[in-house]
């Protein structure tokens, strides 16, 4: 049983600034008034270190050098020189740095957690047993709600809830598998079918995440998948061109995914989402790359063979040779699957505060205000 918590607020005086600041307390925890939490959902675009804590293996985990070497000093299990887009929204949104999970001892929940895990998939066959699949990401969900309810009572925790902000992004690992060469996903399924599994699956978590109490969504859509350096390396291997087989699973689903969305809106009390169009962001960043002051789109920083497109950064992995840019801010890749943290920063903020060509029918900064 919940023990009593009480809540209240009150203006604080920050002298040094001379301003009135509305404060909430819950229970013993006060945040801002306007404080909105931020859950994050999805694979290595926004792991920023679960995969440190788990049973697998390097293609998994960025835990070694030189992830991490340009903003952090040290690798911290983002799969980026830097920081990535999730941290990037926590600061516009006047939060701190929101914590992966499984961080041990890691339980201020108020402000969100992270439960992205890379390599994941909406499928629990994806990379399963070495990844937290985004059905495992929505049980760990539901015990911090528990664990919430516990320390604030079910009022207040009904009301963070609802005033936070749910970001996912999962899909690729699904499809990149599919891409493989002793990948026997279609002759099992057709291409239509297999997508619907996909965003089937992700649907349903949402459906999860709002039965909990969420009801603000944050949903990326798929990226340009033919135009990334692995993609291109694996399939095309150095005819230089995007493989337009990957490129069309990306927009199937994103077709799906927007049809769904709506249903969800339709069906659900108080939801609200921003559908985050991925795709056309980056396929322009890594085709038009000096229109965002970078000098490499197509090629990654990290890694080897065509376009850097070998999976070796770090020499971890099954390819132990690599190449390593001297500037990772010219490229839009950091290795030959993630950006670099300055093209993160860049999408983040176009999702944050972009108009309805990029994000609707809210952009992530009006889901926060809302």
């Amino acid at each position: 049983m919940a023990s009593p918590k009480f809540s209240f607020c009150f203006l604080v005086l920050f002298v040094s600034y001379g301003i009135l600041i509305p404060t909430c307390c819950l229970g013993d925890i006060c945040q801002p008034k306007e404080h909105a939490a931020l859950f994050v959902f999805g694979d290595s675009l926004f792991d920023v270190g679960n995969n440190n804590y788990i049973n697998t293996t390097a293609d998994n985990q960025a835990n070694y050098s030189p992830y991490g070497e340009t903003f952090f000093k040290y690798p911290t299990g983002r799969f980026s020189d830097g920081r990535v887009l999730p941290d990037f929204i926590a600061e516009y949104a006047k939060l701190p740095q929101i914590q992966p999970y499984l961080f041990p001892g890691y339980q201020r929940y108020v402000d969100g957690v992270n439960f992205a895990s890379a390599g994941a998939g909406a499928l629990v066959e994806t990379h399963q047993g070495l990844v937290i699949d985004l059905k495992t990401q929505l049980s760990y969900f539901k015990k911090v709600s528990k664990v919430l309810r516990q320390e604030l009572g079910d009022v207040e925790t009904r009301t963070l809830l609802a005033k936070a902000v749910y970001l996912i992004n999962i899909g690729s690992n699904d499809y990149i598998i599919s891409l493989s060469e002793n990948s026997s996903v279609f002759t099992s399924h057709t291409v239509e079918k297999y997508v619907d599994m996909v965003v089937g699956n992700l649907t349903t978590v949402m459906k999860g995440i709002h039965k909990t109490g969420g009801r603000k969504f944050g949903v990326l859509n798929q990226p340009a998948l033919g135009c990334i350096p692995l993609v291109k390396a694996l399939v095309n291997g150095s005819k230089g061109s995007c493989v337009e087989e990957a490129s069309a699973l990306g927009k199937l689903h994103n077709s799906v995914l927007s049809v769904e969305l709506q249903k969800l809106k339709k069906q659900l009390k108080g939801f609200k989402y921003s559908y985050i169009d991925f795709f056309n962001l980056t396929f322009d960043l890594i085709n038009n790359p000096s229109k965002y002051g970078f000098k490499e789109g197509g090629v990654a920083c990290c890694g080897s063979g065509p376009y850097r497109g070998y999976y070796s950064c770090g020499g971890k992995r099954a390819v132990k040779d690599y190449d390593l840019c001297e500037n990772p801010s010219e490229y839009v890749f950091f290795d030959s699957v993630h950006p670099t943290e300055r093209a993160d920063q860049i999408i983040s903020q176009l999702i944050w505060s972009g108009n309805q060509s990029i994000t609707g029918p809210y952009n992530l900064k009006t889901l926060f205000e809302e």
